[in-house]
Order: structure tokens, then sequence, then C-alpha cells
């Protein structure tokens, strides 16, 4: 399979016709057409469903398209460090971020190599523990910071300072919004709503003494801001960590800590034995200046 026919695939499922497609890439819609059929008829699938006026993905297509662009973005990536090599320090580090306080240090940094190493660009995505790890498996993030517990077994990894205090994110109106603290026994019965990291989810039930299902959850979330609608809502009470509201008086929502208190570290990941880029050398060499620092 040919890098180009990727580009061809992957242009006609954007542009959803061989013809506009055809115009993106400057080539003929019937060579365009032959390429993909060929494509299709090499490995006896379906990729689109065609009609007179559009073409649109099978779920083969889908499936396909998704690793056909992790494939180009692998290459870019590779294209990219070859010919900034012997140059400079140059490069794209790509970094998957759960959420957490913890990862201030990795943006004083990111902010410290960029000064030293102005061609070294910073690409982050947010995302849960699973996400992260599996983008970090698939060779897709370079490096990966995620909240404890974890598994670290396919892993090297660097401890980042602080620490996330868990709690309970609520309205000001709410039956719980008095207390100074939020203990298992207030949980019991209220409507929860819950991280779906299955190490959050283990995190919490041993808090509540072995039992997370004693908790009435009525939704789960990956990324905090959702979380926040659906409280604002009165969909529930959020189980959280405490930096990521920024608690106002004109704010309708306040934020209880567990007690006893829970308190999160983070990790800083990336594949065993892996290789290094210069521009990956240059920002952990920085961060760990940082990381001395703080210790």
């Amino acid at each position: 399979m040919e890098l180009r026919v990727l580009k061809y695939f992957i242009t006609v499922a954007q542009e959803q016709s061989f013809s506009k497609a055809a115009k993106v890439l400057n080539v003929s819609q019937p060579a365009l057409s032959k390429q993909i059929k060929d494509l299709e008829d090499e490995y006896k699938t379906t990729l689109f469903n065609r009609t007179t006026r559009t073409v649109s993905l099978t779920e083969e297509g889908r499936l396909f398209k998704e690793q056909a662009i992790e494939i180009l973005n692998l290459v870019d990536r590779s294209e990219d460090y070859l010919r900034n090599n012997k140059k400079y320090i140059s490069g794209n580090i790509h970094i998957g971020c759960s959420e957490s306080i913890c990862n201030r240090v990795i943006m004083k940094a990111i902010a410290k190599t960029q000064k030293q190493y102005p061609h070294i660009k910073f690409h982050l995505y947010s995302g849960n523990a699973q996400y992260v790890e599996e983008k970090i498996d698939q060779s897709i993030f370079d490096l990966g910071i995620v909240v404890e517990p974890a598994n670290f077994s396919k892993y090297d990894y660097l401890k980042l300072p602080g620490y996330d205090l868990e709690g309970i994110l609520m309205k000001k109106d709410s039956n719980l919004a008095n207390r100074d603290f939020i203990t298992p026994k207030d949980l019991m019965n209220q409507p929860i709503i819950i991280s779906n990291q299955e190490m959050v989810k283990n995190n919490i039930a041993g808090w509540l003494g072995g039992n997370q299902r004693a908790l009435n959850v009525v939704a789960t979330y990956n990324l905090f801001y959702n979380a926040q609608l659906m409280c604002e809502e009165d969909v529930g009470y959020v189980l959280t960590f405490e930096h990521l509201y920024h608690e106002t008086t004109e704010g309708s929502l306040c934020f209880k800590p567990l007690n006893p208190p829970l308190m999160i570290k983070s990790n800083l990941i990336w594949k065993k034995y892996r290789l290094f880029s210069k521009a990956e050398e240059a920002f952990l060499e920085i961060l760990n200046k940082e990381l001395n620092e703080k210790a």
C-alpha cells in the first residue's frame, strides 16, 4: 500500500466526492476512482458507499480512515525529524494530558524550552488516562500525563510534584453545601457524576470501604467541563479535583473536599525503551531541572 493512496483515500473521505477530491489532489477523477477501487479490491473490502451525487464511508471505511490518519501523522513526524535533525534542535512534541494542577510544572518546562529552542513546537491533547495511554501505545503521543492510580508496567515515568485534592462539586443550595467536608456516608443515595476511568472508580471504591457500587452513579464523564454543566443543571454531585473549578461568590457552585482526604499524584509517562528525538531530549532535560528545583 502506497502512502499516496492513503492520502487519496483520506481526501475522498473528507470531500465526500470523487470529483471534489480530484480537484484538491490535482489528479483526474477516473485515475482517482481507479486507485480507490484497486485499494478495495486488493483487500477485498468496500470503503465507500457510492451514489450518483455523493460518497460516504462504510463502517470498514471509517475504521480505516482513523488508521490512515495515524499512519500519515507518523510519517509526517518522521520526515520532520529527518529534515531538521542536523540543522538545529527543532521538531514537534505531542503530549497527552489529564486534567490536573500538577501539569503546571510541565507548562513551565514548555515555556523555558521554547525560549531556549524556538523551533520546538508543542501539541497538547486533553483526555483521561485511558485515552492518553492508548495514544502512547500507538505512538501518536510522545509523552503523556496521567493521574494515579495507574499501571506503569509498559512505561517509564517521572513523578510530578504536588497533588490534586479530590472532592465534590455541588450547587450552593444543595443539601451538602453547608458541610466543611464530605464523608462516604454523606454520598449514600445521592446522585453522583463520576469519571469513567476504571482506575478512578477503583480509587473511590477504596475510599468508600471497597464498594463503589454503593454510589448512585447517574452519569459519567471524561473531561471536567461537561461535568460542571451537568452539575449546574442539577444532574448530580460531581466527584472531581479541587483546582479544576474556580469558586467565586457570584457562581452557583462550590467545592467540598472528601474526608478522609484523597490526594492524587500525577506522572509523566512514555513507552519503555523508546529513543527520544533531540527535541524531546532538550525538553526532558529542562523538565528535570524544574523537578530538581522543586525537590
